[in-house]
């Protein structure tokens, strides 16, 4: 259940950046009060066309919004960028990497608030600290395997598979362990001794050389 006093986020439920302008904040409530209106039979929410209009008449009006600016950096201090103990920009280890972030932030959200796993472009991009056309790739490789879906507003939520891949991955993936275990915390890139061989990363070639020693036929895998 959510916090009846937490202080609600107006520019993630609006999808919209916290510098947009005046036109932009008109613009899409406009478009989401059409979707969210009651007497709309496919997309009408009474819940959410009720927060749509709390956050209109704020963000509108200025001095209102100056206030709630305010409000939000005291109530909610800016938290660490996963980019600043994480590589993710090493060609393969970085994408690698960008993939297990997304999966976990995706995970957090839906055991935490089942009701609503939804999270925007914006907080990815935010919580990771790393741009989102960087993201591109990461996000839509991720739709690809089934492990997450993306809305046409650009949030995401996780699936059933990708539940699976992160709760039996996470023992032979010490990052996404890490990741799982202290939630924004990520261990230093550490290599030795860790097997990340999995359906996100690229399927090491095996070949297979036959050799007698003293009559004895034995095999060995080189990768």
């Amino acid at each position: 259940m959510e916090d009846p006093l937490k202080l609600q986020n107006y520019y993630e439920f609006l999808q919209i950046s916290p510098n947009a302008e005046s036109d932009t904040i008109h613009r899409v409530y406009r478009f989401l009060a059409v979707r969210f209106h009651p007497d709309n039979p496919d997309t009408g929410d009474a819940e959410k066309f009720l927060l749509l209009k709390q956050a209109y008449d704020v963000l509108s009006d200025p001095a209102r919004r100056c206030a709630y600016d305010v409000d939000c950096q005291k109530a909610d201090p800016e938290e660490v960028p996963l980019s600043t103990t994480i590589d993710f920009m090493d060609s393969i280890e970085g994408e690698f990497n960008r993939r297990l972030a997304v999966l976990a932030l995706l995970y957090f959200r839906r055991r935490s608030t089942p009701e609503s796993p939804e999270v925007s472009l914006i907080e990815v991009e935010s919580r990771m600290g790393f741009p989102r056309d960087y993201l591109e790739f990461t996000t839509w490789y991720l739709q690809k395997k089934g492990f997450i879906t993306r809305a046409d507003n650009s949030a995401f939520t996780l699936t059933a598979a990708g539940v699976d891949f992160v709760e039996t991955q996470r023992v032979r993936i010490p990052i996404l362990n890490k990741l799982l275990t202290n939630g924004s915390e990520i261990a230093p890139r550490d290599r030795r001794g860790s097997d990340r061989r999995s359906v996100l990363s690229p399927t090491p070639v095996v070949v297979t050389v036959e050799r007698r020693v003293r009559g004895d036929r034995r095999r060995r895998s080189l990768d």
